[in-house]
Formats: structure tokens, sequence, C-alpha cells
């Protein structure tokens, strides 16, 4: 799974909280985190401490691999986004043919 905003990665860790039964608080507890900190992670908040991030993955089983890439290079999404265009610009050239 490619995760690219706090949104998507706290939306994961709260899915895998609630598919082991774990609440918030023993999840904290286990983490060494407050409930209110998680609360706050698992809704997004793009500021939030990597070592407590980290922290909380590794309570809930969650692995985390980083790959290294060019940059500069589109991403899938970006690749989608122009095939999408370029689909709708065939289709309106051959509309008008």
């Amino acid at each position: 799974m490619e995760i690219h905003t706090p949104q998507a990665f706290g939306a994961t860790a709260r899915g895998q909280r609630q598919r082991l039964h774990l609440t918030q608080a023993a999840l904290a507890e286990a983490a060494g985190v407050s409930r209110a900190w998680l609360t706050e992670f698992e809704r997004g908040k793009p500021t939030v401490e990597l070592g407590l991030v980290l922290a909380v993955i590794a309570a809930l089983g969650i692995t985390v691999e980083l790959r290294v890439g060019d940059p500069h290079a589109p991403s899938a999404e970006q690749e989608t986004n122009e095939l999408n265009t370029l689909l709708e610009d065939y289709s309106r050239r051959d509309d008008h043919a």
C-alpha cells in the first residue's frame, strides 16, 4: 500500500487498530502516547512527532517500507491524470471530426 498523505497514514492506523479490536485508550497505553495524541494522529494531523508515530505503528504490527526513487519522475497518479486528459482530448477531437 502506498500512503501519500497524513490523513491516509492515520486512517490506515485507525483501520488496523479497529481490525485488532483495540480501543484508542488501549493502543495509546501500549504505544506510550496519550489518547488525545492518538486521536489527532488518526485524524491525519500533519505535525505529529515521528518517533511517536513509529511507536504506534509498531504496537499495531505495521511495517513501513521506504523506497527511494527519482523525485522528478511522474507518479502513477500524475501519469493516470495525464492519460485521462489525453483520452478526453482524443474524445473531443473525435466528436468534432
